[in-house]
Parts: C-alpha cells; structure tokens; sequence
C-alpha cells in the first residue's frame, strides 16, 4: 500500500515569543509568514510482507520524518485495525532550504504523516498531525493548518488564537543574512522571560490582532520589526542594524526575522505610489549592504517581475497536490506566493 504527501514552508516568523493560554499560563508561541512555491513531496509505501518496525526513509538523515511516520503509522491501525502492517519505506523530495529558519524538518514530517495516512486511507484532523509532528520533533511549526494567521504553541501542537482571515496585504523583498549559513537552533541560548517581556509579548499580539482585522499593512510592519528586535537579543545577526537602516531609506514599513534562522525579509506597503521604485531601490541598497536578496513574495497576490529593477533567473516551484485520500479538501493553502525567483545562494 502506497500513499503521498505535501506540505509547504514559511518564512520564518511574523511573531515569536511567550504568551498566556486561556487558562493564564505562559506558553511560548509563533505566528509564522506563508511562503508558497517550496517544499516537501512524500511517498509512503506500507509492506505487509515485511516485520513491522523495519522502517526505512530516503534521504537516510530525515530522521525527524521517518519517527514521525512510524508514530503516524501506529496512529492510523489505532483508528482503522484493517489498516496495513508490515514494514514502512518512506521518501522524500523538496526544495526547502534546510537550517535557515524556513520550516523545513516541520514540512518533511508532515508531508511524511500526510503519506502514511493516506497509504492507510485514514484522514487525520490537524489537531493530530501536530501532536505527532511535536513527538516526532520537539517543536513543530503551524504547517498542518489552514494557513489563516494564527498563534501556534509549536512545543505543545495546539492553537492557542486563530488572528482572523488573512494577513494585511504586503510585499515582501526576501534576503538572507549570515551569508545564508545553516542556524544550529538547539545551540542557541534559551532567551530569558520575565513578566515584563511577557505583557510586551501580549501587547504585540494585541496589535498583530488589530493589524489583521483592519488589514493595517503598517501595523503589521511594526509588529514584525518588534519581534525582530527581540530576536536579535539571541540572534546577534552582524547585518541587523544594516538591514533596519535599508528599511528605514527605501521606506519599508518594517522587517522580519526567522527567529531561528538566518532568512529576512522587508515589509513594504503595495499600496504606495512608488512601490516600484522602493522595491528596486531596496535590492539595490541591499546588495550594496552585503545581503544578497533571495525572493519577493507577496501576502495576497505575486509580484511581477518587471516590478524589480534587477533580473533574476527562475524559480522551481512546486503546487500543493489535493489527489491523496487521506488529505484530499485538507492541504494547507498559504495565502503568499513567490514571483519563481532563484537564490544567488547554493543554500537557497
């Protein structure tokens, strides 16, 4: 029995820090940027004729994803006992770069969980694929949902606020710093928390509720480029502060940081007059800085290309596919896509 499995990235976060659940205790939270175009295509093929527990994945150091599938595989025969048993060979093949702050070991496990149960032909709610995402990796970004904006406890897979509809309308000019080296996650330092950072993590969620409800793209600007700032206490990216003045001359409304990882991005507002004169200015003074520009994407619609002043080869994209059973009507369907630009980085 053979089933597949999709699921896209992100990138990196609009709103990352520690807030208080409905019961008024601290749990850490993130609301993540929808980035279209990558990510993780999974095949699962159930054995019968093979011991259970003889699991297998290719690429062999996608560790995450085969625990995963072994622990979606469990979940599927508690449901559905006639479910196939045997041995699980699983393979994955995507485009998200790895170490970088895009979601890429949350799209590998849950593209991976998505084929399992649909080589089981069990449908999984999402409240389920992101407990065995969390299992399967300690902290899980909000991949398996229906791409609204929401606040997410990645360390426990649950929900703690769906923001509302969609994100305000942006454009956002993609970069990567640190020379887009990979990010060690588990050896950055736990940020500390006291009630202080607290009542500032609430107030922005406040403010990015706001943001969304009235479609504030400058709002929203300003909510990214405060949880930016408190990243960058652990971060220590060098190129900030270049990144923050080249927002400030070419008249962004704000940046954006992966908080555990080295993409980037400029907010800009696609209702100004000079959107594109801002938009090729800000690639140009980013080059200038040293910070090479990856991709622009959009919160509602893409940018054209001739909306940029500097050429750019294409992008290998990837649609998200609805023919799987377990997942049909289910896949997430970010609210951003990307104009097919390719990276000037090996990495991306």
């Amino acid at each position: 029995m053979s089933g597949t499995g999709q699921a896209s990235c992100h990138h990196g976060e609009i709103l990352q820090g520690v807030f208080l659940d409905a019961r008024g205790r601290r749990c850490a939270g993130l609301v993540t940027l929808p980035l279209a175009g990558l990510g993780t295509r999974a095949e699962a093929v159930i054995r019968p004729g093979v011991p259970p527990g003889t699991h297998s994945v290719h690429p062999p150091d996608r560790t995450k994803a085969l625990r995963a599938a072994a622990i979606a595989l469990r979940e599927c025969r508690a449901r559905r006992p006639q479910a196939p048993f045997g041995g699980l060979e699983l393979r994955l093949d995507g485009d998200v770069p790895l170490g970088l702050g895009m979601g890429s070991s949350s799209s590998d496990v849950i593209a991976a969980v998505r084929a399992v149960a649909d080589a089981c032909g069990v449908r999984l709610p999402s409240r389920t694929v992101a407990r065995i995402a969390v299992r399967a990796e300690r902290a899980s970004d909000p991949l398996m949902l229906d791409g609204r904006p929401t606040l997410f406890a990645q360390r426990e897979g649950r929900v703690l606020e769906v923001l509302g509809a969609a994100l305000p309308p942006a454009v956002i000019v993609g970069c990567a710093l640190g020379a887009g080296r990979p990010v060690d996650t588990l050896a950055l330092p736990a940020p500390a928390c006291d009630d202080d950072d607290v009542r500032g993590y609430e107030r922005l969620r406040a403010l990015l509720r706001r943001a969304i409800a009235e479609g504030d793209t400058r709002l929203l600007g300003h909510v990214t480029t405060q949880s930016a700032r408190r990243a960058q206490r652990v971060l220590r990216h060098p190129e900030f502060d270049r990144l923050s003045r080249v927002a400030e001359r070419t008249g962004a409304v704000g940046v954006q940081l992966a908080h555990s990882g080295s993409v980037a991005g400029l907010l800009f507002d696609p209702a100004a007059p000079d959107l594109r004169a801002r938009l090729g200015r800000c690639v140009l003074a980013l080059g200038r800085a040293g910070i090479p520009v990856t991709r622009t994407f959009t919160t509602a619609a893409p940018v054209e290309p001739a909306q940029l002043r500097t050429p750019l080869t294409p992008l290998t994209t990837i649609q998200e596919s609805r023919h799987g059973r377990a997942h049909r009507r289910r896949d997430r369907t970010p609210r951003s896509d990307t104009d097919r630009r390719r990276a000037h980085l090996s990495a991306l």
